[in-house]
């Protein structure tokens, strides 16, 4: 978003300050009034999912819940308006979540129902971390998918094996549990696993012979024993993204010794001087240091 400009200085410019700006003051009373109009309008759809407050506010929520779609409509074509070089903005993540918080309002002209997928419009208020000065959140949130993408082949192997003991374990009791039981294919076997995996069960399908519950008890205590894992590998690689990020891969030339912070100026293990660019020009040269 940082890269979109207006495309002329007159009234496209001062649109593109109130639009995609936050540090006026227009600007940011701009951002907090959408946030809450979509906020108002989700939870119109939320309340007319409820079927006492449909049958009696029913045509009070059709209605405001278009008055709203038309002004977003209205919104994001003023924000192709003002811009130079609109696709760019429609291409972004925010002009693709602009896009979809308004159309599920219009397919359901087409589509009944389609009306309640407009609580994709909470991403909308995503916004607001740029108007709260919160953006450094956003960075922290960065950090941790640096950190998951790090981690994905571990945790990827991990979900593997867990599937083939579910699969397992899942196709014995199919072969042990009559069908009244609920064990009717392996597929549906597979899902009570998975189930019983993650939880202790919804009790739609329920082990009777002794083997078959014991299965299930074991199945239960892998499922608290495993949780630690992909935490423990998530938490190694947040850890060593951290220290990327405070530490350089810059060589001590006394010691040869690497993991100074890059801000050091000196070696932590020898005291050698690090680098001559680190030092301010009122220093001068580095200090002699004897070995």
């Amino acid at each position: 978003m940082q890269l979109l400009r207006p495309a002329s200085i007159g009234l496209k410019t001062r649109l593109f300050q109130i639009i995609f700006e936050s540090d006026t003051p227009l600007g940011k009373g701009f951002d907090i009034a959408l946030a809450a109009m979509i906020l108002l309008s989700v939870a119109v759809v939320l309340l007319d999912s409820v079927q006492p407050f449909h049958e009696r506010y029913g045509e009070i929520f059709y209605y405001a819940e278009w008055v709203a779609t038309t002004l977003f409509t209205i919104e994001i074509g003023l924000r192709i308006y003002c811009l130079e070089k609109p696709l760019q903005y429609l291409k972004s993540f925010y002009g693709v979540i602009d896009l979809l918080a308004v159309l599920p309002t219009w397919l359901a002209l087409f589509l009944p129902g389609a009306e309640t997928l407009v609580v994709i419009r909470l991403l909308r208020t995503l916004r607001l971390f740029r108007v709260l000065e919160m953006m450094s959140l956003v960075g922290q949130g960065n950090l941790l998918m640096d950190a998951l993408r790090r981690s994905r082949g571990q945790i990827i192997l991990f979900l593997f094996s867990v599937m083939m003991l579910v699969t397992i374990f899942s196709s014995i009791l199919y072969l042990i549990e009559p069908a009244e039981a609920g064990f009717t294919s392996i597929p549906t076997a597979i899902y009570w696993g998975i189930v019983t995996l993650t939880t202790v069960g919804y009790g739609d399908i329920t082990p009777v012979t002794p083997l078959g519950q014991f299965i299930s008890i074991m199945i239960m205590l892998t499922g608290y024993s495993i949780i630690a894992l992909p935490v423990g590998v998530f938490s190694a690689d947040v850890l060593r993204t951290l220290r990327d990020e405070r530490y350089s891969d810059e060589a001590c030339p006394g010691c040869g010794k690497h993991q100074h912070e890059k801000d050091a100026r000196y070696c932590k293990f020898c005291g050698t001087w690090l680098d001559e660019e680190k030092q301010s020009p009122k220093q001068g040269k580095a200090p002699p240091h004897d070995h």
